[in-house]
Order: structure tokens, then sequence, then C-alpha cells
């Protein structure tokens, strides 16, 4: 089967042994053709060894090449555009997204003018025109001319991947797939869109951070004014809902990510969680606990992460056992932020007991560091840290939120958030028991291993794939283009051994005898002095 793995900002060149979630699957699925498609930042050097297969497509940077299009064509592109940015600032003409997108796409495939026409004055003023019209979404306030400029540049860069030379049926075309794996989502999935709609290839995409949500989160610190985030989020929020209509199955990674994205629309019947898998299953369990009764936080120092919580809770529980001690490993995401945590351990009390030991050489020497492991934050949507806690054996404790009550289930203390004193209860309840640490952190470790092995991933998706191909046409009638010929060509063209001469002369001749044939059965059987084609010798070249 031939795959296209679409994917965004990650170049799929590191060593072998290193690789992310892509390499593993590629690994896993070794029965498959993987092709990679790969938007990146900004074009750069080629890489010494770079994977096989693999197109980079770069969305900063210098736009691509094209020579803007004349005046009948440029009435085509505006009328296009209008329609795609009315979706994006008019409430009742959201569906209009999705028409408005494939109709820049066909007219990018026909001439590649589609960047140049994004940053030139006709599509700019379509945009000052119908963002500043009656009826549009201005609640972030009324857009300025400068405004207009900046989201004219990033509405390009957006929509850069309509012009990528990924369409078409040829070998490394799109179309020549028998599905896409879009992984991440976002701009990511804005070929495979266009792959369905023009040669009908079906789509899979696979969220284990869901990409709006990210969006809504990084936008807060976006260095652009209010109306122009307000775009662009509702263009990624209309980006988002097409994907989730479109796409054949979404595969979340945790049941948290499914309700984000059933909240966004999304199919409940085309949506089945898929835990996003981690070698570190087989990593053995942490060794014996230290002698003194340890907490051990790690994540990065910042609010929401919670930092603070953990201290509160440490000096309640520094209070009722005085050889209690806390080891925080991690580095400052907010500048000053690790000098407010040692003034607040310093204001409670308990900095002599607190080790603020930085970043630790992996993460499994920071869960061994202590006998109960901490997680404190306000939010928590991915599942990764705490499956690599629990893979320690570690006893484990945690607010409440997120992901966290699916990931830990029934093999750790579950505290709510901003709680010090039910932290510390839960805290002192696992430092003065023996017996119950070492209950539920096996436990923990068995669950993890049963949940995030890379195994069944990797099953998953062979299913999935299989499942997917076999119910969507393989040549949908609604395709642009003649259907092709499954039988075009005769058994003797696929003999390994045979080659390109020999093949094409088979191919020919194929074609010839399959003439013959049908003028032979038009006149009622073979001419005379003909010998018939026995059936035998028939099935023995099929074979």
């Amino acid at each position: 089967m031939r795959v296209a793995l679409l994917t965004e900002g990650v170049r799929p060149h590191a060593p072998r042994g290193t690789g992310g979630w892509c390499d593993r699957l590629v690994d896993g699925l070794r029965e498959h053709d993987f092709e990679w498609y790969v938007l990146t930042g900004a074009p750069g050097p080629a890489p010494a060894d770079p994977r096989p297969g693999t197109r980079e497509f770069a969305l900063r940077g210098r736009r691509p090449a094209g020579r803007a299009p004349g005046a009948p064509r440029r009435r085509q592109y505006t009328a296009a555009y209008e329609q795609f940015v009315r979706a994006l600032v008019r409430p009742g003409e959201r569906d209009a997204f999705g028409p408005g997108l494939y109709r820049l796409a066909a007219l990018a495939r026909a001439d590649r003018a589609l960047p140049a026409f994004l940053v030139s004055a006709h599509a700019r003023r379509v945009l000052e025109r119908v963002w500043r019209s009656p009826g549009a979404d201005t609640s972030a306030g009324q857009p300025l001319v400068r405004d207009v400029l900046v989201a004219a540049d990033l509405l390009e860069q957006c929509l850069r991947p309509l012009s990528a030379p990924w369409y078409g049926t040829a070998p490394g075309g799109l179309g020549a797939a028998d599905l896409c794996h879009v992984v991440g989502g976002g701009p990511a999935a804005l070929p495979a869109l266009v792959a369905k709609r023009l040669h009908g290839v079906p789509f899979v995409v696979t969220e284990h951070r869901p990409h709006l949500r990210e969006q809504y989160l990084g936008h807060r610190e976006a260095p652009h004014r209010w109306p122009v985030r307000a775009l662009l989020l509702a263009f990624f929020r209309a980006l988002t809902e097409e994907t989730y209509r479109q796409a054949a199955i979404l595969t979340p990674g945790s049941a948290h990510d499914q309700r984000w994205q059933l909240r966004c629309g999304a199919d409940p019947a085309r949506t089945r969680v898929v835990y996003e898998g981690t070698p570190a299953v087989g990593r053995p369990a942490a060794g014996p606990e230290p002698a003194a009764p340890t907490l051990v936080w790690a994540g990065a120092l910042e609010p929401g992460r919670d930092p603070e919580l953990a201290l509160h809770a440490f000096a309640r529980v520094r209070a009722e056992l005085p050889a209690a001690r806390l080891v925080v490993y991690g580095e400052e995401a907010v500048p000053g932020y690790l000098a407010h945590c040692a003034a607040v351990a310093e204001r409670l009390g308990v900095r002599e007991a607190v080790e603020f030991a930085g970043r630790p050489r992996s993460t499994a020497d920071a869960w061994e560091a202590g006998g109960v492991v901490v997680f404190s934050a306000l939010s928590q949507h991915r599942p990764g840290p705490l499956a690599d806690a629990m893979l320690s054996g570690r006893a484990l404790v945690a607010t409440d939120v997120g992901v966290v009550r699916e990931v830990v289930g029934p093999t750790g203390l579950l505290v709510p958030a901003r709680d010090p004193r039910a932290l510390a209860g839960a805290c002192l309840a696992l430092l003065r028991d023996e017996e119950r640490r070492a209950r539920l952190g096996p436990a923990g470790r068995l669950r993890a291993q049963e949940r995030f092995a890379v195994e069944p991933v990797t099953g998953a998706f062979r299913e999935i794939y299989l499942e997917l191909v076999s119910h969507w046409p393989a040549f949908p009638a609604g395709a642009p283009g003649p259907r092709p010929r499954p039988f075009a060509r005769p058994a003797e063209y696929w003999l390994a051994d045979r080659g390109p001469v020999a093949a094409d002369a088979a191919t020919a001749a194929g074609h010839a005898a399959g003439a013959e044939a049908m003028a032979g059965g038009s006149r009622g059987g073979p001419s005379a002095g003909e010998p018939a084609v026995p059936a035998g010798a028939l099935a023995e070249a099929v074979r």
C-alpha cells in the first residue's frame, strides 16, 4: 500500500534509532511504502543523508516562483479569494470556506499563480473591503491598514501548501497514493484535502495535540494586533472543521483530545483513540528508593505547571515528616521564575529541604531520585510525561486535570488542582505507607506498558489502513480524468526478471493480442488456422 505521510515542521532526516513517532510508525509497518511530504518552516540546506522518498515545501521565506495571473484569470482568483475571506469574517457564510478553498486550489494547480496573486494589491484590496464591510465580525477591533498588510502576508503563508508541486497521478504525486496520513493537522491537512478533492484519495488524521487548541494557546503571545489574531484563528478554526468533516478516520492521542475534536464537529463514528506509543516501555524500572522520604517534581518551571502548589504542599508534609525532602527538576520557561520559586520556598521555611536540580540527564534519572512522583499542573494535555513517570515504577500523585484521570486511572492518587492541603495529604499517605507504594508503583508501570507500547499502535494503524482502503473506492466516480483500466497490461508485464524493453514489448504484444481476440470474438471465435489458447496456459500465465 502506498501511504503519503504529511507532516509539518518535522525534518525526517534524524539518524536511525533517534526518530520520533513517525519513524516508529514507518518502521513498524514495513509492508507498506511510505513517502514523506514535509511542510518545513523555511528552506534550508539539503541534508547529507536524506530519507528516501522525502519531499519538502517551505511555508515561510521566499514565496514559490510564479507569474501574476492575467486580467481574465485574475477575476477568477478575485472571486474565489473573496468567497474565502467572507467565510472567515462573516459568521453566516462559514460554509463557503471549503468551496472557496477548493476553487483557489484548482486555480493554483492550473497556472501556479496563486502565491503571486495573494501578495498582490488586488488581493489586499479584497481583504480590506470584505474585512471592513458591514456584517463582518470585528469584535477584536476595526482592522487598520497595517493589519491588512500583515494579514495578507500571513494568509499567503497559510495557503502556500495549495501551490506545492505534489498533486497529480504521476509517481510522487499525492494522486498516486492509496491514502494520506496527516500527522499534526493544521496546514499539513491542506494537501490531503486537495488530494481528496482532485483524486478521491482518503486520508487519516492523527493529532496527539489538537492543532486548533495549540493555536488558541499560542496566539495569546503572538506579536500581532487582535484583529490579525482573530482572523488567523478564524482560518485555523475553519480549516480544522473542514479537515474533521472530510477525514475518513480521526485518531486522537487520548479521550481528552477526542472530546476536543467532537466539540469542533468531528463525527464520533469516525473517531478512534490511539495512544502515542513510546519505546520507553522497555526501560527497566527505577532502582531502590532513597533512604530519606523524598518527593520528586519534574517539568518546565512556569505558572502552568504550578510548582508553587508543590512547594506549599511540601511545607505541610515537612511539618508532619521533618526528614522529608523535595527535589525539583526542570529549567525555567519564564525568566525569573526559578528565583521566584526559591523565594517561595524560603518564605515557607523549607528552602534547606528543597533541591532545585535543574535539567536532569534523563527523565529516568529524575524519577529515580524520589520515592513519590508529584504532578501539580493546572492543565495536562499530553499523556507522555505521565506515562514516562509511571514506567519508572514509582507511586504517583497528580492533580485531577486534563488527561490525568484517563492515563493514571486507579494506579495513583488524584487531588483537585490548587489545593495544597489535599496534595499534602496524598503525599503523606504514600510516604508513610511503603506497602501501598510498592503496590501502586508496579501497577502504574503495567498500565503504562499496556497502553503506550509501540506494537499496539502500529497494529491499530495496520487495521485502520486496511479497513479504510477496503471500504474506499479505488477509482471514485467523481474523480476527474479518465478512469484507469485495471487489466490494461498483461501478466507478463509484472514479472520481476523482465527488463523495461521486454516489458514494453510484452505490453504491446498483449495489447495486439487483446485486439485480435476481441476482433475474433466479434466474428464468433478464432479464425481458421489459429489455435485456440488453452485454459491451462492462461491460468499458468496469470500465475
